[in-house]
């Protein structure tokens, strides 16, 4: 079995620390814990591991989040990996603070990344874990807001959300999206 992990962020080192990045953070975090590194690679950063008996992609799409979905159909079809067997790991604003939600469909909600992958890949049926990032910022600043670093009590608490992301990750591999849900979602 193999899946493919989506991290969605942006590249450059001024987003590198910021709300909107938490898909390539966990990512980081996730490959660091394994042992692999990313390579760049067709329109994203790819690495791979096994887990029980699985392979596991993953990558950090280079197109920018709003064309995140370009990356993801090419990885889906170069890897021949049904989209049932896609994770998209998401910043969300509607959730609070390190919370986590994992969720087998649904709207982007107004996300740009995520309405891409649907546009790109078939709708709004494919698997994504939401990583909260609450929505403490004033009316219309919401851009301001997912483009700005964590503050330093939250960049405390990051790795302890990223370490469960990473556990619903491996879950979502091994049992499959119902039990993981059932199991983790906050």
């Amino acid at each position: 079995m193999k899946y493919l992990i989506v991290g969605l962020g942006n590249i450059g080192p001024e987003y590198e620390l910021t709300r909107h990045n938490i898909g390539f953070l966990t990512l980081d975090r996730l490959a660091d814990a394994k042992g692999v590194s990313f390579e760049i690679n067709r329109l994203a950063y790819h690495t791979e591991f096994k887990h029980k008996g699985r392979t596991v992609h993953l990558i950090k799409p280079t197109t920018y989040m709003n064309l995140s979905g370009k990356a993801v159909k090419f990885w889906m079809s170069e890897l021949k990996i049904p989209i049932e067997n896609v994770l998209v790991v998401v910043d969300d604003l509607a959730i609070p603070f390190a919370k986590l939600r994992m969720r087998a469909k649904g709207s982007s909600a107004g996300h740009n990344g995520l309405k891409n992958i649907e546009e790109l890949c078939g709708g709004q049926n494919y698997p994504r874990l939401k990583f909260g990032i609450g929505d403490d910022f004033a009316k219309g600043r919401q851009v301001d807001y997912v483009l700005s670093p964590f503050s330093k009590t939250e960049f405390e608490e990051l790795p302890f959300a990223m370490d469960k992301a990473i556990d619903m990750i491996y879950s979502f591999c091994t049992i499959g999206i119902s039990q993981t849900m059932t199991q983790f979602n906050d």
